[in-house]
């Protein structure tokens, strides 16, 4: 399968009081259609950088980036935005979230195509019964929701996630990431996403590419995820190769920690069974304090 994504040369420079920095340096990827992607470092590698140069939202220093052979220059509806915070328009319901986006995007659509594309991802992310809601009426999960559906309501070439699930309790986390790989499944997108969840990306990801620290962060390594699809929790944990693969991407990440941090190693993942109706922050009560403790991204957070 061809390229469908190249990233060549990418190089980030901001001016600063004591002068030029180097974020990103000759960042090179190449993406085939249909891959999902995870880029996976440490804080201020440079990860988001690269994902809001990709979206058109920060200017490129120099470099390139062609998707579907043509070369970006700025933001577009070709790539579809899933943000860690949903950023949704308060005063407006779920549905009218997503329909401003539809409505610009498919405007030579009637009105009645409009609604049923708005309609059509709100049900499939699980919010049939509140896409009227307004955003102060639902959880953060259900909010999240609504910004996964707005994202592929645009039919977008590439889906671009910027550590979506990062302000989630490990639950609705674990259950929104079964949400997006299966309408991934479906729709079969380019995607990109930033996590610092090494378990995330693992279950989500066909490539895993893991970025130097910064200054002049580059691709330190890419690890090639083996798991077949279509992909469930249980079979991917009970996947010989499971633990392999996430203690080579451990132990990358320990050799990159900054100066001074100390990584905290897990030799296994707990299974956690959960209800998966719910979409409700964790309570602070000391049974849920357990399950906090054992949430997926505790090996690089800082």
């Amino acid at each position: 399968m061809s390229t469908y994504l190249e990233i060549f040369k990418l190089t980030k420079v901001y001016s600063t009081p004591k002068g030029p920095a180097t974020i990103v340096k000759d960042f090179d990827l190449r993406i085939k259609k249909g891959e999902f992607i995870s880029l996976i470092g440490h804080s201020g590698c440079g990860k988001s950088t690269v994902l809001s140069m990709v979206a058109g939202l920060n200017d490129i220093t120099s470099g390139g980036i062609i998707l579907a052979g043509k070369e970006l220059t700025g933001p577009g509806p070709d790539r579809g935005i899933v943000f860690q915070s949903p950023c949704l328009l308060p005063w407006l319901t779920a549905f009218e979230n997503v329909m401003l986006g539809v409505d610009q995007v498919f405007y030579t659509a009637n009105k009645d195509e409009r609604r049923q594309i708005a309609e059509y991802y709100l049900s499939v992310v699980g919010l049939a019964d509140a896409m009227h809601k307004k955003p102060a009426q639902l959880s953060q999960g259900m909010r999240q929701r609504v910004g996964i559906a707005r994202a592929f309501a645009l039919s977008p070439r590439m889906l671009l996630l910027d550590e979506p699930f990062g302000m989630l309790d490990s639950l609705t986390r674990m259950e929104l990431q079964q949400v997006l790989i299966e309408l991934w499944r479906k729709d079969k997108k380019t995607a990109m996403m930033v996590t610092h969840d090494v378990d995330e990306a693992l279950f989500l990801s066909d490539r895993i590419v893991m970025m130097t620290n910064g200054p002049e962060a580059e691709v330190g390594d890419i690890l090639e995820v083996t798991f077949p699809r279509p992909r469930e929790r249980k079979a991917v944990l009970e996947h010989p190769d499971y633990y392999r693969l996430r203690e080579h991407l451990i132990t990358f990440l320990e050799e990159h920690a900054h100066k001074g941090q100390r990584p905290v190693r897990h030799s296994s993942l707990p299974v956690i069974k959960h209800n998966s109706s719910s979409d409700q922050p964790l309570s602070t009560g000391p049974n849920n304090q357990k399950a906090d403790r054992i949430s997926e991204a505790a090996v690089i957070k800082n």
